[in-house]
């Protein structure tokens, strides 16, 4: 009598890494089916590919180029996903009183150069009036229309703040749809999680050691969560002792110094993204603060004497 039983195999944690949106991705699915777990992984690349053709702005044709280069000039139609993503972008900035904000694009890049050759900042003036086309404000929505419109002239939008966890929480949804009940999409470290690891156990996100990348400063149990870090160890530039970040303030032009690193935990990864640079730029009391008066958001600093501050609803290892 021939045997009828089904060999099921064991679930695991399909991943997989590549090169997207100029960073790397990590998608990582649930599955007791490896040929089904490409499959559903093939479908999150290209829900994230798709993206990256609408925002890039290393693309002539791409809606964030044809705004850019109609600043000043007239307002451009562009897709209800990214009027919806610049509507939230601004909302955003609001929130965080111009600390996030997309017009960045239009910085003056010849200033900074975040590597062993930067040896002086520049003097206020000059870091002054290379921000002078940062204001969200001028973005001018017309939701009947469908068109953006940056009122000035040599104006830039980028989406480099938002844009990835936009796309993580994107590439989620597809794979959600497409029967995954748990996995992750982890953005160059702004990820979301969704479900459990095989055998129920929620997912364990590990907090970079801004001083050495590949060690984790502590752990967090999440599921359903997302998180963003944003950090000075990856770009940055020593000047007499100091170490300044990446990170410009939008407000002055110059480069923010005492924090290394701002994680925001979220359900959403396009909003963790979003949150992590303003926070930096605000500051620890104030940044805190503001996470403090939001809801079903968390926040985890890490200064440049390595002492931690979090939001009041964290529970950290």
């Amino acid at each position: 009598m021939p045997n009828t039983e089904t060999i099921t195999n064991p679930l695991v944690v399909h991943k997989r890494v590549l090169r997207l949106m100029g960073n790397r991705f990590e998608i990582s699915v649930v599955t007791d089916n490896t040929g089904l777990a490409e499959q559903q992984i093939d479908l999150a690349v290209a829900e994230i590919s798709r993206i990256e053709q609408l925002l890039t702005t290393f693309s002539d044709d791409s809606q964030t180029n044809q705004i850019n280069r109609n600043a000043g000039i007239a307002p451009v139609k562009v897709d209800e996903e990214v009027f919806r993503l610049i509507e939230r972008s601004l909302k955003i900035s609001a929130l965080t009183q111009g600390a996030f904000d997309i017009t960045y694009g239009s910085i003056d890049k010849s200033l900074w150069n975040f590597d062993t050759k930067m040896t002086s900042l520049p003097d206020a003036a000059t870091a002054l009036k290379s921000v002078g086309l940062i204001n969200y404000k001028n973005v001018i929505l017309d939701a009947a229309a469908g068109t953006v419109f940056l009122k000035e002239k040599g104006m830039r939008i980028g989406f480099g703040g938002i844009g990835k966890g936009y796309a993580a929480d994107r590439a989620k949804t597809v794979l959600q749809k497409n029967g995954v009940a748990s996995g992750i999409v982890n953005a160059a470290g702004d990820l979301i999680t969704w479900g459990t690891q095989p055998y129920g156990k929620p997912w364990t996100i590990a907090i970079a050691d801004p001083d050495q990348k590949n060690t984790p400063f502590s752990t967090l149990n999440i599921s359903n969560m997302a998180i963003a870090t944003s950090g000075n160890y990856e770009k940055f530039a020593v000047i007499n002792g100091k170490k300044y970040s990446h990170t410009i303030d939008p407000k002055t032009g110059l480069p923010v110094s005492g924090i290394k690193s701002v994680s925001i935990i979220c359900p959403s990864a396009e909003f963790a993204d979003a949150m992590a640079t303003p926070v930096t730029v605000m500051g620890i009391k104030v940044g805190i603060d503001m996470i403090n008066q939001l809801k079903n958001i968390a926040c985890i600093i890490i200064d440049d004497q390595n002492r931690l501050s979090t939001s009041k609803n964290i529970n950290i290892k």
